[in-house]
């Protein structure tokens, strides 16, 4: 409940800062914390800075900007911010007036590291917002120039800070502005279990706990609401229960923490064998292993199966694919994930994976850590930051067709300029709200790519004045010939141009950079209009835009998932490459698409394509031996087409009816695999195809027992030659 505010006299620093001292033990009382703007001429601002710093013993104080600007210490360059996850800070200073300027994403995750009583200081020049600031370098792409780069963004803070009641704004040599503190109103629930701290803890540790077979349990919270110590509370009772392996798995290591801390802490009878293990000594052990490692260890049946167990944190940072597999190879798992957090989207979670649940583990259950743990309910800093970087960025209210029966809802595909989107902050907040829960890891710094990033396009799908689909594009390419040179030899490599400069180092493309490119960046349905076509119609205008301003190509890159590939490739885009090794955040393969514009774009893609279907088979053998075999499908198309001549019938028919031995007609059944791609129709026929992908070409055993894998081939081979019958015109040699 918001109050008011009281404005100090001018007065000495030291009074200010006494007068901030004894607001933060105003604080401590109601178990908030708050943001304090701090502005003027950088040098007395952080002289400024200084004297709050000394004015006490705060609890692990901490100051992040560039260490050659100040001489306290503890000093962290933004650029680590996240190795602080996880810790506790009374104050932490964050010089945004310096060398270093504004990292949003460092100051999302500082934010959450505050505790009670705690300060968040951040340090601005007198007039923030009029220019961007040193660490717009980070997305300057060549051959932009920082300096020259917009600041919307900046300037939204600014404007934000400014008319925000509930912050302390203290001007360098001018006025202390201190709110005024509303009532605590909120009592915690009673609970009877001493290793946590909240009944909502508590209530989740039991139900970790428990979990049944093929019930998975999925709990989202807020940060600093105590959910990865829950999970490491659980998994110290669970491993004493002699559960024999427990894994778990994040976007990184250091999300897991504060997971393992808790488990060091109640199993001191344990050992931490490292960064990533803890074992036992009955035996029990818990693992950390990425998203990437586990994928692997899952393919090759390493891991899962009866009576395993996997905790999945941070899950919104992990595509819902990925998670769908772990959901059948884990008969006990548990996805835990930050609702509003600085990267990825608990809310994208819960509405992307539903489907997922509801149709593999229909008995799934729910949990939600409301309580905060760090402060108390209402505080004003987390409130503060949810506005500042749109955390809480709505969802846009879907306008569906047969809502609008009978009545006029005009709806219309059109480009919005940066500098439009910045003055309708509203707009603003309902497009970010859709990129954020269509995508698996959407960052503060995304808003500030989106308003100020150089060669950024922004088209969105308005109906009824309410965005309900966003595209968001970035150009590339466009070097010259003696840089592009440079680049494809590896001996330059400018900032930027993702999939023009990604095709020219790994493929040798010269012609890949010095053509013009525009790239997907970002594409998102609001959630209940999806399958509609909008994604479609945003695509095919913004080509047609694209083809008009005289760009060459037009491409995306994506982590290879087959209703997703399948999207792009209906659009008449052709693969033009696939990597080798899977990504550690996602697990999956990254491909890259491309659709020609002109005629100069022809040439290029026809060779790109041409190199890629020229080492597809090799691959497969070899790196993408694990590549899904649903993927695979859907990329044979791409190698030339022939046609099975007579004795490669004869072969394969051999293997169906016949005693041949399919690893002696290997290449025979490639041949038809190949062949099956263009016209396969059913579900089981599709099974089929893909059971022979599988083996054909990635040399992978459909079974334990080589009997019961040669009896799974020649019965895939019979349903793909019977399916064959229906098309005469394949048939033959």
């Amino acid at each position: 409940m918001r109050v008011g505010c009281r404005v100090e006299k001018p007065m000495t620093v030291m009074k200010q800062v006494s007068a901030l001292d004894h607001h933060a033990v105003r604080l401590q009382r109601r178990r908030w914390r708050t943001l304090v703007w701090l502005y003027g001429p950088p040098e007395k601002a952080r002289h400024q800075a200084q004297r709050l710093w000394d004015v006490r013993m705060w609890q692990a104080p901490l100051w992040v900007g560039a260490e050659q600007e100040t001489s306290v210490s503890p000093c962290l360059p933004a650029s680590k911010a996240r190795t602080r996850l996880g810790a506790e800070h009374q104050l932490v200073v964050l010089d945004a007036s310096g060398s270093q300027g504004l990292d949003p994403d460092a100051l999302g995750a500082l934010a959450g590291t505050v505790s009670a009583g705690g300060l968040l200081v951040i340090i601005t020049p007198s007039r923030w917002g009029e220019q961007p600031d040193p660490d717009y370098a980070r997305f300057a792409d060549y051959p932009w120039r920082w300096a020259s780069l917009s600041a919307h963004y900046l300037k939204r803070l600014a404007l934000q800070l400014t008319g925000e009641s509930t912050i302390v704004r203290w001007e360098v040599d001018g006025h202390l502005t201190l709110p005024k503190l509303a009532i605590r109103e909120s009592r915690a629930a009673p609970f009877d279990d001493t290793d946590c701290l909240t009944a909502d803890q508590a209530r989740a540790v039991n139900a970790l706990v428990k979990l049944k077979r093929r019930r998975p349990l999925v709990i989202t919270a807020d940060r600093g609401r105590g959910k990865s110590a829950a999970l490491g509370i659980a998994c110290a009772r669970l491993l004493k229960k002699s559960i024999t392996q427990l894994v778990v798995t994040a976007p990184r290591l250091s999300s897991v923490e504060s997971l393992f801390a808790r488990v060091v802490a109640l199993c001191p009878e344990g050992q931490r064998l490292s960064h990533a293990r803890f074992e036992l000594p009955n035996g029990s052990s818990l693992c950390f292993l990425p998203p990437d490692a586990l994928n692997e260890q899952v393919h090759q049946a390493a891991l899962g199966g009866s009576g395993s167990y996997l905790l999945v944190d941070e899950a919104a940072a992990i595509p819902a694919a990925l998670l769908a597999q772990w959901l059948v190879a884990f008969p006990r798992i548990a996805f835990a994930t930050t609702v509003h957090g600085y990267e990825g989207s608990g809310r994208g979670f819960a509405l992307r994976f539903r489907e997922v649940l509801n149709s593999k583990a229909p008995q799934w259950r729910e949990l939600a850590l409301e309580a905060p743990i760090r402060w108390s309910a209402g505080d004003p800093l987390e409130a503060t930051i949810q506005t500042l970087l749109l955390l809480n960025a709505p969802l846009p209210e879907a306008q569906l067709p047969e809502s609008h029966a009978g009545t006029e809802c005009q709806t219309v595909s059109i480009a919005l300029a940066q500098a439009q989107l910045a003055k309708q902050p509203e707009c603003l907040a309902k497009l970010f709200g859709l990129l954020v829960q269509s995508h698996y890891r959407t960052t503060p710094s995304d808003l500030r790519q989106l308003l100020d990033g150089p060669g950024t396009a922004i088209r969105t799908i308005i109906a009824s004045k309410e965005p309900q689909a966003v595209l968001v594009t970035r150009e590339e390419g466009d070097f010259n010939a003696a840089l592009a040179e440079q680049v494809a030899r590896g001996e330059r490599r400018p900032q930027g141009h993702l999939l023009a400069q990604s095709l020219a180092a790994h493929s040798g493309s010269r012609e890949a950079l010095t053509s013009r490119w525009r790239r997907v960046a970002r594409i998102a349905t609001h959630p209940e209009r999806r399958r509609e076509g909008l994604g479609r119609w945003l695509l095919e205008d913004d080509i047609a835009d694209a083809s008009q301003q005289g760009v060459a190509l037009y491409g995306a890159t994506f982590g290879a998932e087959a209703s997703l590939l399948r999207f792009w490739l209906a659009l008449g885009f052709v693969p033009v490459r696939l990597g080798i090794t899977r990504e550690a955040a996602t697990g999956e393969y990254a491909i890259m698409v491309a659709r020609a514009l002109t005629s100069e774009g022809q040439a290029v893609l026809t060779s790109l394509h041409d190199s890629f279907a020229a080492s597809l088979i090799t691959l497969l053998a070899f790196e993408l031996a694990t590549l899904p075999a649903p993927i695979v499908a859907l990329l044979l198309p791409s190698l030339p087409r022939l046609p099975l001549s007579s004795t490669d019938t004869q072969a394969v028919e051999d293997v169906a009816y016949g005693h041949r031995d399919p690893a002696l007609a290997r290449t025979s059944l490639q041949a038809l695999a190949r062949e099956a791609s263009h016209w396969l129709l059913g579900q089981e026929v599709q099974i089929a195809h893909q059971q022979l992908i599988a083996w054909a070409f990635q040399n992978q055993p459909l079974a334990k027992a080589h009997g019961e894998s040669v009896r799974l081939i020649r019965r895939a081979t019979q349903q793909i030659i019977e399916q064959r019958t229906l098309f005469p015109s394949s048939s033959g040699g």
